[in-house]
């Protein structure tokens, strides 16, 4: 059966389909002239038949006249309102850290990780070139010695030491 219904297929003629019809060319009758005013003294044409809506509302005609904004309008206030707010301190303040670790940090290149700390904990590190604030991407590292392991830019960032070094001593404010 499968046999069969494979031959009709692969023959066309016993299927009854056929070849395809050649295409004719279009009559010539077909088109008309149709003249386009190509001078402005000529009878615009107009389409017949469309309604109001398809017109804008702003359309411009030929004897349209632009006229010209009238007086400027105020400028607006000169000064701003003052408001009674305490001066801003000089100094920055932090609250408290949960507690802190010390040791010793080295880089890690695929972020900020430390030792007992869960993901998401907010820890400010502090070295020998400076501080920063991140946030433990990972959970490391694995020598009881190391507390934590920075990205490498941030490594540097607070290690104020050459590009050969790999160990500094930190300090880690955990909040």
């Amino acid at each position: 059966m499968l046999t069969a219904a494979l031959a009709l297929v692969a023959l066309p003629g016993l299927a009854g389909s056929h070849a395809p019809s050649v295409p004719e060319p279009l009559p010539a009758g077909a088109f008309q002239p149709y003249p386009v005013p190509a001078f402005g003294d000529a009878t615009p044409m107009a389409i017949v038949g469309l309604d109001a809506a398809s017109g804008s509302s702003g359309a411009l005609d030929r004897g349209a006249t632009l006229v010209e904004p009238g007086a400027e309008l105020p400028a607006g206030p000169d000064a701003r309102v003052g408001s009674d707010q305490p001066d801003a301190a000089a100094t920055e303040q932090r609250k408290p850290p949960r507690y802190t670790l010390t040791g010793e940090a080295t880089f890690y290149d695929a972020g900020s990780t430390a030792m007992r700390l869960p993901r998401g904990t907010i820890v400010v590190i502090c070295g020998p070139g400076g501080c920063i604030e991140r946030v433990v991407t990972d959970y490391g590292p694995v020598k009881p010695s190391r507390i934590v392991d920075l990205y490498r830019p941030d490594f540097f960032a607070i290690c104020g030491c050459p590009s050969w070094s790999g160990i500094v001593n930190v300090t880690v404010s955990v909040y």
